[in-house]
């Protein structure tokens, strides 16, 4: 069994009974008292995290005198915002809600680890092949939602009827891909960046760690940014009129 952290010590100690009897009921085995794993529980800590900022960010809303986390916040949401309609075109905005939460949730995932006592849910596949899949199926449903069913189909298809029969797999195939690659690519790079700081992390003298915890940080924000941008430029080809 993996070292159980503090965190998940808590939510397995509240919750471990109930989630066993739900999982025991659906014919998955887990260890009746530790059935929530780490990186699950680093994932409820960013949503907890997430969630009470969104609710302080609320009270705290203001035009007149706007605090430096409303201002810091709003700097992200603009961010997001120029992204998306240099992507996506004058729609862009209809995505930032997705998009902006999607790279706000990687990015506090990322730099969890950098917390003492915490880990990074990032350097664990199934964290990232779930962010991704949220993406997949976020521009397919768009795509369909713009198209309709039998429109995104065609979509798919090609422009032309005669080779839809090779473009269709060629385009299913694509899409999954994507899938992986996204949750491939932030996983590899999360997982270094955890051993690199075990590694480093005991060094002498303390500039060496410091070095690779900046490097961390840096690349934390960076696959944040490139799951943002893959997204964006995904829902840009679902929902272009023409393929």
């Amino acid at each position: 069994m993996q070292h159980e952290i503090w965190f998940t010590a808590i939510l397995n100690r509240l919750f471990g009974g109930l989630v066993s009897s739900l999982l025991g009921r659906v014919g998955v085995q887990v260890d009746a008292g530790h059935p929530i794993p780490n990186y699950l529980a680093m994932e409820i800590l960013v949503v907890l995290i997430i969630l009470v900022g969104a609710f302080l960010l609320r009270r705290r809303l203001s035009v007149e005198n706007p605090g430096k986390f409303q201002q810091a916040m709003e700097v992200v949401v603009e961010f997001v915002q120029n992204m998306n309609e240099e992507i996506i075109g004058h729609d862009g905005p209809r995505y930032v809600a997705m998009i902006g939460t999607l790279g706000i949730f990687v990015a506090l995932c990322n730099l969890l680890g950098l917390i003492p006592t915490l880990e990074t849910p990032t350097a664990k596949i199934q964290v990232t092949l779930g962010c991704a899949a949220a993406a997949f199926l976020y521009y397919n449903f768009q795509g369909i939602r713009t198209h309709g069913v039998v429109g995104y189909l065609k979509h798919l298809s090609g422009p032309m009827l005669a080779i839809a029969i090779l473009m269709f797999p060629i385009e299913i195939f694509s899409n999954v891909f994507r899938m992986l690659s996204l949750s491939v690519r932030l996983y590899a790079n999360m997982m270094v960046g955890d051993l690199l700081d075990q590694v480093f992390g005991g060094l002498v003298p303390i500039v060496v760690p410091v070095v690779f915890d900046a490097l961390h940080m840096f690349v934390s924000v960076l696959q944040a940014y490139i799951f943002m941008l893959l997204p964006a430029i995904y829902i840009s080809m679902a929902v272009s009129e023409e393929h």
